[in-house]
């Protein structure tokens, strides 16, 4: 994988006042973040906080972020705007091999094996979603 730019000092915070199980997958699957921007046309990425959670963007796609609660501290999420035909695309593509919580989230529990071809897809969708929102099953 791509080397990973580490995370600014807000989103670092974050992390690590999130339960430790939780850290190294969240952190790995930020890192997927990063690689899949950068396989797909070289995306720059902004990371922020949005809710208070790690916010990854680009200009040609849909925010997307990473989440845990302590109403379930075993797992945790990569959200997606739920307005978004995002959560739909993600079903058909992969329901069989990813938990999709309606049409907000992909969840995984702190001991998941990171399904990392199938979540990369998916992070590409959001990342590239202004482009082809306009596409019958966002052109997959």
């Amino acid at each position: 994988m791509a080397k990973t730019p580490p995370p600014g000092e807000k989103v670092a915070k974050v992390v690590r006042c999130w339960p430790e199980p939780i850290q190294a997958p969240v952190l790995q699957l930020r890192a997927l973040i990063f690689a899949t921007a950068k396989r797909i046309d070289k995306l720059p990425v902004d990371e922020t906080l949005k809710w208070g959670e790690p916010a990854y963007s680009t200009h040609k796609g849909s925010t997307i972020r990473l989440g845990w609660s302590d109403k379930s501290p075993e797992h945790y999420r990569l959200h997606f705007i739920c307005t978004s035909k995002l959560g739909d695309a993600y079903r058909e593509l992969y329901g069989d091999i990813l938990t999709i919580e309606a049409r907000r989230a992909l969840v995984f529990h702190q001991s998941d094996v990171l399904p990392a071809d199938a979540v990369s897809s998916c992070i590409a969708l959001a990342m590239r979603y202004h482009e082809i929102k306009h596409l019958p099953n966002l052109g997959c």
